[in-house]
């Protein structure tokens, strides 16, 4: 990796980035492989999703599950917070895309409208907005309170496997099996710009917490980082030959960890271009997430397992 980066891109603030993670816990937590873990907003908690088709909440440090949900038909793929925290999304492979109450455990409302499995889903910052990603080549942004689809994305031309609101955005960003990233206004549903470079299907895309800088990741390994502000790539790196499941930025946006399908999770020094390799996972690692506060890392594998690192 170049080593020559703009340091200013990556300064999102001055707590020190850590790298020493130490595998601390193992919890067997699903049947089937893990697929998405997100934290709670505040709270020492997690969520897990999994192919068994549950998702959990999961209480930290000791792991203790308070709470399952069941109700889809199909493997979970993705799920995400209400930003008051008191709702969750999930999306899954039986083409829909269900919201629950927290306080309960029980789907409040079901959306229904992709054709193929939705691979993910994010919230809007109002939360009056949800939007998902599908197998059927499109993207639909949900109007929770009307409990209606209010756009359908069209432009990809294959699976679209990711997609992220912007932090305080009306901007989406998609990743997509056709080799490209999509960026579309969600108040009018248009493609702004499509972002090329990729040579093979994009597996997740995700920014720092500003939002100034996009990760990407391939199912041939390769990484690459992009500055949204100028829509241009700013550098690849290629850990493959094995898959990049999933992309996630530490808190201070200088440390990017990454899910590879050798089991490896790998941590990228976005200010030297150093690559620290945590060792730990028997299987895949699907999907890894860090604490709010950075201090912590989680995990999930295609065991059914989660693991923390401290």
């Amino acid at each position: 990796m170049q080593s020559n980066l703009d340091m200013n891109l990556f300064k999102e603030n001055l707590c020190p980035a850590k790298f020493d993670y130490k595998l601390n816990n193992i919890l067997r937590l699903h049947e089937l492989p893990v697929s998405c873990i997100i934290m709670h907003p505040c709270k020492d908690m997690l969520i897990s999703c999994s192919e068994d088709r549950l998702w959990k909440l999961v209480s930290l440090p000791k792991g203790n599950v308070l709470l399952t949900g069941s109700g889809h038909t199909d493997w979970l793929s993705s799920c995400c917070f209400h930003p008051s925290e008191n709702k969750l999304a999930t999306s899954s492979g039986d083409t829909t895309v269900k919201l629950w109450d927290l306080s309960k455990g029980d789907c409040v409302l079901t959306l229904e409208g992709h054709s193929h499995a939705v691979w993910s889903c994010t919230w809007h910052s109002c939360g009056n907005f949800v939007a998902s990603a599908s197998l059927d080549m499109t993207s639909k942004i949900w109007d929770v309170n009307s409990e209606r689809c209010r756009y359908t994305l069209y432009g990809h031309t294959d699976s679209v496997n990711s997609i992220e609101f912007f932090p305080f955005s009306n901007t989406l960003l998609t990743g997509s099996a056709d080799k490209t990233l999509s960026i579309w206004d969600a108040r009018t549903g248009k493609c702004e710009q499509s972002l090329y470079g990729h040579m093979h299907s994009i597996n997740d895309a995700t920014f720092t917490p500003r939002g100034h800088i996009i990760a990407s990741c391939d199912t041939c390994g390769v990484i690459k980082l992009w500055d949204f502000r100028k829509l241009l790539p700013i550098v690849s790196i290629d850990i493959g030959p094995s898959p990049v499941n999933e992309v996630n930025f530490d808190p201070t946006g200088r440390v990017l960890a990454q899910a590879s399908s050798n089991g490896i999770i790998h941590l990228l020094d976005l200010t030297s271009g150093h690559i620290h390799k945590l060792m730990g996972h028997e299987s895949e690692a699907q999907t890894v997430v860090f604490s709010h506060d950075g201090k912590s890392l989680y995990s999930g594998g295609s065991d059914g397992t989660l693991r923390s690192w401290c």
